[in-house]
């Protein structure tokens, strides 16, 4: 006798005239597929959508500067003339550079009272400090005015991601306008390097920053007052990295069976309960049951 191969069949169909519909029946048939689809819906989304994976590890990620950190800075002076407006680099690697001028560009504000400062700079990343002062002049004014609007201080490269929200640009605004005008200002800042991974693998390295401020009033060993506006910084050893990605394939395909099969499951349970429950109910009714 052959074998049959239909005998390997588990899920083996009931006729028709064998089964009998419901109203109860047919309503939770509609709730069941309403709900798979919203549940089928919402994992599509998710799995469309990228989510981006945060974590901290100690290392420094962009290994190809070569030791660099790109600045742009971008200050308005507005009591201070281009002509004695400076920038000053210094750090513990010995680097003690007054009056850097590459990359950096002096606009006149204010009918030439004033001063704005483009800077694109490179600095070593050990712990130093940068400084907007009137050092590199030849011959210093008599009340230098440090009264300043910062419109950007940024480290490495621009980072617009919509999902990241971090402080790459903390001082942007900050407004010492009404400041004292003799009064130096120290900006404390503690750079944290940060890495975007995106979902072709491609790196971009950007800098977050903390900041704190304090002003007061210097003298030089001559006893004049000379202000300046101070950027002091150190970088943290600890690297944040946001990595985009996207849920794997067989996730999703895992998630939609178990909704699927899940829900009928759960479907056709409340289903028996209430068709048991039903016939019960009319069995008591008709007097069968006491």
């Amino acid at each position: 006798m052959p074998f049959d191969f239909r005998r390997l069949d588990i899920y083996r169909k009931v006729p028709k005239d064998l089964t009998q519909p419901t109203y109860t029946g047919a309503i939770v048939s509609i709730c069941c597929c309403v709900f798979i689809s919203f549940l089928f819906l919402s994992e599509l989304a998710g799995f469309i959508a990228t989510e981006l994976i945060n974590e901290l590890y100690v290392d420094d990620p962009d290994k190809n500067s070569g030791g660099k950190l790109e600045v742009n800075l971008n200050v308005s002076l507005l009591q201070l003339e281009c002509e004695v407006v400076g920038l000053d680099i210094q750090d513990e690697m010995g680097r003690h550079e007054v009056g850097h001028i590459e990359n950096s560009m002096k606009i006149p504000l204010n009918d030439g009272r004033g001063c704005r400062f483009e800077g694109k700079f490179s600095i070593n990343k050990v712990p130093g400090n940068f400084h907007v002062s009137t050092h590199s002049a030849t011959a210093q004014p008599m009340n230098p005015d440090m009264t300043h609007i910062i419109h950007r201080l940024t480290f490495g490269d621009r980072l617009e991601v919509p999902n990241v929200h971090g402080a790459f640009d903390a001082l942007a605004g900050a407004d010492k306008a009404n400041a004292n005008p003799l009064a130096s200002h120290d900006y404390i800042l503690k750079i944290v390097p940060t890495v975007y991974e995106d979902m072709n693998g491609k790196q971009r390295f950007s800098y977050q920053y903390t900041v704190a401020n304090k002003e007061y009033v210097a003298y030089s060993h001559t006893g004049r007052i000379i202000p300046a506006i101070w950027f002091r910084y150190d970088i943290s050893p600890i690297t944040v990295k946001y990595t985009e990605r996207r849920p794997p394939l067989y996730k999703f395909i895992t998630t939609v069976c178990a909704i699927i099969g899940g829900t009928f499951t759960v479907a056709g349970i409340i289903d028996s309960l209430i068709f048991t429950a039903s016939e019960a109910w009319r069995k008591i009714q008709l007097g069968k049951i006491h």
